[in-house]
């Protein structure tokens, strides 16, 4: 299959998409980025990579850094963990405070808001440290994309935690159901940090790889996770991980996938390869608008769907 045609011709038919939608102006420093920007990104289990737009620009991940969280969270904890995050669907709203109230403060699930602070809090317990924490996420995230520069952006930190006022209640709420066992700003700001992380869609979609092999990088040969880990996230990924809108895009796209409301969709064909599209204006779900649409004539023109 001609991937690079493929993804030139779906460049083609996105143009009049791309700018629709609405930047996430709720985070001021996100509210700057130019929303006439699109990449995208597919690397295949044998190293193949293909590209188009401007796939080598960084930009805001946001809750793609759920995905990596929660990976490292499983690894340390293993089953244990879903005493503490589930593994349901949410149908609500990614930063809702009343199903969290009425679910006595244990997350739906790893990838809306009030999941990953618990995630977060978690892998502060196991470092002993919010610093060393980030350090040991970042490590992570240079491995599994053998990317060694990938940072966190300060601005966007810092931007997020002065108007995070709703995340903190989150964090808040969770504390008082005894679901978090560190301090709750600390959370938040550790939470916030590496959501900030900086990435582009080539590095996303390289990273993507331990979730297409079954846990274990074919370009480093190094075995992340477990296969059972690797389907477990993957099935997460599939029913959680477009927030209100999951099972819409698994209707449509039908993959395993996690999109971030800087504007980046990652998806993974199972065997195959790591993708990752961007274009900043999100749709009402807060998903990119382009970019679901460019994921789902991916799969209709390949047919590389999981369905």
């Amino acid at each position: 299959m001609d991937y690079q045609a493929i993804l030139e011709e779906i460049y083609q038919e996105i143009k009049p998409h791309i700018g629709k939608g609405k930047v996430a102006d709720y985070i001021p420093e996100l509210a700057k980025v130019d929303p006439n920007q699109f990449a995208m990104s597919i690397v295949t289990v044998d190293g193949e990579s293909y590209h188009v737009g401007e796939y080598q620009k960084r930009f805001s991940i946001q809750s793609i850094s759920k995905v990596f969280t929660f990976t490292m969270a499983l690894t340390i904890y293993s089953k244990e963990l879903y005493k503490r995050v589930g593994v349901e669907p949410s149908g609500s709203p990614f930063n809702s405070l009343v199903q969290l109230e009425y679910e006595h403060g244990i997350p739906r699930n790893p990838f809306i808001n009030a999941g990953a602070i618990v995630i977060t809090d978690s892998l502060i317990s196991h470092y002993q440290d919010e610093f060393i924490t980030l350090e040991n996420i970042l490590g992570f995230i240079r491995d599994i994309s053998d990317t060694p520069d990938i940072n966190i952006n300060p601005a966007v930190a810092k931007s997020e935690m002065e108007h995070g006022f709703r995340n903190r209640a989150l964090a808040n709420l969770i504390k008082s159901f005894g679901n978090l066992d560190n301090d709750p700003i600390t959370c938040v700001q550790t939470y916030f940090k590496h959501c900030a992380v900086e990435m582009s869609t080539a590095e996303l979609a390289r990273a993507m790889l331990y979730l297409a092999n079954h846990g274990y990088d074919p370009l480093s040969q190094k075995e992340f996770i477990t296969p059972t880990q690797a389907k477990r996230i993957n099935a997460v990924m599939l029913t959680c991980g477009h927030y209100d809108a999951s099972g819409e895009f698994a209707f449509h796209v039908g993959l395993p996938g996690k999109s971030g409301v800087g504007g980046g969709i990652v998806a993974v064909v199972p065997g195959k390869m790591g993708i990752c599209v961007w274009s900043p204006p999100l749709n009402s779900y807060g998903n990119s608008y382009a970019g679901t649409i460019a994921l789902e004539l991916f799969t209709t023109k390949t047919g590389l769907s999981i369905f």
